[in-house]
C-alpha cells in the first residue's frame, strides 16, 4: 500500500516508514501543498495512493464519495512524528487488511 501523507503530517514519515510502505510520498513532494482537499483527493485516486491525514476533511470526503482513495485518519493527531510513526507501524497489519477490503473507505487510528 502506497501512502500519501497530508501536509499536516511530517515529511519525515515517508523515509521512516519506507520499509513498510514503499512508494509512499508526501503532498509537499508532489506539488500539492496548500491545494484544495479535492485536488489532493483526485491526485491520490489517480495515482493509487491511500491518504493519511490528521484532520477530518478527508474522512468527510471518503464518507461522501467512497473509495478510492482509501483514507487513514490519525484522529486527534496532536502528537509527535515519532508517535505517529509508531502508531502506523503498530497498526501495519490492520492497515494491510484495510487495503484489501473492498468496502471500507476509512480507517481511524488513535494512539
Amino acid at each position: 500500500m502506497k501512502l500519501l501523507f497530508d501536509e499536516n503530517l511530517s515529511r519525515k514519515l515517508v523515509i521512516r516508514l519506507a520499509d513498510l510502505f514503499p512508494g509512499s510520498t508526501h503532498v509537499a513532494f508532489e506539488g500539492l501543498l496548500r491545494q484544495p482537499d479535492i485536488a489532493v483527493w483526485q491526485s491520490a485516486k489517480a495515482r493509487g495512493f491511500a491518504l493519511v491525514s490528521a484532520d477530518a476533511d478527508f474522512f468527510q470526503l471518503a464518507s461522501t464519495l467512497g473509495p478510492p482513495p482509501k483514507v487513514i485518519w490519525l484522529r486527534g493527531c496532536d502528537y509527535s512524528t515519532h508517535v505517529a510513526e509508531r502508531l502506523l507501524r503498530e497498526q501495519s497489519i490492520r492497515i494491510a487488511r484495510f487495503d484489501e477490503s473492498e468496502h471500507e473507505a476509512v480507517l481511524i487510528l488513535t494512539p
